[in-house]
């Protein structure tokens, strides 16, 4: 596999986190956004396939690495092979728990070889699980786990003749500071504000932020960035139903 080392060798705990970041968002948009292209490219008909995250946030499914023992640890091989044996949200799901533990073996393995001591190892593991798994983002538990953790505007829309998730601006800008004597209104905002940033994006997986556009797929019910999706909010504007990639390729090859 030529591209799954990389470009570079990451030596600090800092560098193997952006490394291991951009390798999880190549591999969250080949289970979501290009979800369609991915399953094309795992025919059963073919050699032992694996799925591949490189540094610069792309994924590819190439063959295994032929040199023994390989540059980097190598991901579960043959994922092709149970794509028609099973049902295709299970085998997505199932890629995503095994591309999350080469993740895993990758960070570790660079932590082993430039030799970082406890707390650079710490370190790395607290960034990593600062970040929700790529299993997580494909399967949606991390909405289960924090109950709908959508802006309070999205119940609003759907009273209005406008589409009911005609991709809220999620703002959630601050109001000015209250009095001391009322406090209890300001707790509510900062626990409105803990709420958006725990809504993650299903192409991504990265938290929300300030003054970013986002879209909900009308039929998951799960939340993009307007850039990850393709979606402007001009665009959105005559948009009566919204249906994430990976709803729009369940239609179709239904």
């Amino acid at each position: 596999m030529e591209g799954g080392a990389g470009a570079y060798n990451p030596r600090t705990a800092e560098e193997v986190f952006r490394d291991f970041r951009g390798r999880r968002a190549g591999m969250i948009k080949a289970l979501t956004t290009d979800v369609e292209r991915f399953y094309q490219l795992c025919d059963p008909e073919k050699e032992n396939l694996c799925l591949y995250g490189l540094p610069n946030e792309t994924w590819e499914v190439n063959l295994p690495a032929e040199e023994v023992p390989p540059e980097l640890p190598e991901p579960a091989l043959g994922i092709n092979f149970a794509r028609d044996g099973m049902d295709e949200k299970d085998w997505i799901s199932l890629v995503a728990v095994h591309s999350d533990a080469w993740l895993l073996a990758v960070a570790f393995y660079f932590g082993a070889r430039f030799g970082f001591d406890k707390d650079a190892r710490r370190r790395l593991f607290q960034m990593i699980n600062g970040l929700p798994t790529i299993f997580e983002v494909v399967t949606g538990s991390v909405k289960k786990q924090t109950k709908e953790k959508t802006p309070n505007s999205s119940k609003s829309n759907k009273s209005n003749s406008k589409p009911s998730r005609q991709s809220e601006i999620k703002t959630s800008k601050m109001a000015p500071p209250k009095e001391d004597d009322d406090s209890e209104g300001g707790e509510e905002e900062e626990e409105d504000e803990d709420e958006h940033g725990n809504t993650l994006c299903g192409a991504c997986g990265d938290n929300y932020a300030n003054d970013e556009f986002w879209i909900c797929c009308d039929i998951c019910e799960r939340w993009f960035h307007g850039k990850c999706v393709r979606i402007t909010p001009a665009r959105a504007e005559h948009i009566k139903q919204y249906k994430c990639p990976a709803c729009s390729n369940k239609r179709a090859r239904a």
